[in-house]
């Protein structure tokens, strides 16, 4: 958890800050804690750290994160370990340490006495269990709140700045499937592509995968980079479906293709036509005040027409930007209005059983004349 790189004279933290502010004022809520996670790097500039399979634990982990309140800088609460490993031993100003043989729960208390006395607390969803039930405990009478709804809506339209961002691991996405492409060749297997795109990735500048890189074909057999199938060497006319992203100064893009190994098979390029209309028609559609749902009908309508509505097995796409899927949806149960700047993935796909399947994938922004490609 570091300071991004990102100038700072980009994204203005303070007033997100005041943005959060006035929201919780609004919705009656004295304060909320933010664990580590992209609500705390979108308040703060403080990095998340890269996932790992297992979980990293502390002594007194589970006080790990921030108060926010109106009108008064975040209070931090972190473990000595936390500070010395994530942070290069530089806790923000203000920080409570808590050393190994401390009291995380008297530190913990300390924080919220800075608040005043706090009867509605919101809480992000990252946070751990322990947490809250700590909270219940050290503040009696408070009521919990969930919290990380309320930064989706701060985080939901983005800025020319996160536009701007975005935009650079959409390139870094594109650049590496142009350099992985020419290795779709019989023999080759899925695991093989995946090395290739997370190299690709890595070495254009992106921090990580946006998610765990997933390849697969889909026919007769269905070779998966995440499946028993995995090392099986591709076949001529096989066909190859890439689902990945890069990572750029925290921002994330979402990016797919179809590439056939030799000669497509038949009906390849009708059905890949019926897909690019249906994502064009699904980008149309993204524009400010259409509800998300209706925006997923508009991509279906194409692939539907054609007679090939079993093969959507899919949505539309989700909204994207410091996580890699963020709310609101655009999907057949979502009603949320669109609003100008806020990013989604288009990605419908067609995938016919024993045959083959294609699917295409491009982050878009919304703008009044439809949805933008980035």
């Amino acid at each position: 958890m570091r300071k991004r790189r990102v100038d700072i004279d980009a994204v203005d933290y303070t007033r997100r800050r005041e943005r959060l502010a006035e929201l919780l004022a609004r919705r009656g809520l004295d304060a909320l804690f933010v664990p580590p996670s992209a609500d705390l790097e979108y308040l703060t500039g403080i990095e998340r750290d890269l996932p790992t399979f297992g979980n990293i634990s502390y002594a007194h982990g589970w006080v790990t994160g921030a108060f926010l309140a109106p009108g008064r800088e975040p209070v931090y609460v972190l473990p000595r370990m936390f500070v010395r490993f994530h942070l290069d031993g530089e806790a923000p100003p203000g920080t409570l340490v808590v050393e190994d043989g401390g009291d995380g729960r008297a530190a913990f208390a300390d924080a919220i006495r800075e608040l005043g006395t706090p009867g509605r607390i919101a809480i992000g969803q990252r946070a751990w269990a322990e947490t809250a039930i700590e909270l219940l405990g050290i503040v009696p009478g408070v009521e919990l709140v969930e919290g990380s709804s309320l930064l989706n809506e701060l985080r939901r339209v983005k800025s020319q700045p996160e536009l701007a961002l975005m935009a650079h691991a959409c390139l870094i996405a594109r650049e590496t499937m142009d350099a992985v492409a020419p290795l779709v060749v019989a023999g080759t297997s899925m695991i093989d592509l995946v090395e290739a795109v997370e190299h690709e990735l890595r070495a254009r500048g992106s921090r990580s995968p946006s998610f765990p890189t997933h390849i697969f074909t889909w026919g007769e057999r269905r070779l998966d980079s995440g499946g028993p199938g995995a090392l099986e060497p591709l076949h001529e006319g096989e066909v190859v479906l890439f689902d990945f992203g890069a990572v750029h100064e925290g921002y994330c893009s979402d990016f797919g293709r179809t590439v056939p190994c030799g000669e497509p098979p038949a009906e390849y390029e009708r059905v890949t036509r019926v897909l690019l209309e249906a994502q064009e028609a699904g980008r149309a559609a993204a524009v400010p005040g259409a509800f998300a749902r209706d925006v997923n009908a508009a991509c279906r309508a194409p692939i539907e027409e054609a007679g090939l509505g079993d093969g959507f097995r899919h949505r539309m796409g989700h909204g994207i930007g410091l996580d890699v899927h963020e709310r609101p949806f655009l999907s057949v149960e979502d009603e949320t209005p669109l609003e100008a700047g806020m990013t989604f993935t288009d990605e419908p796909s067609i995938l016919l059983d024993g045959r083959f399947g294609v699917r295409v994938e491009d982050v878009i922004v919304v703008t009044e004349s439809g949805g933008r490609m980035l």
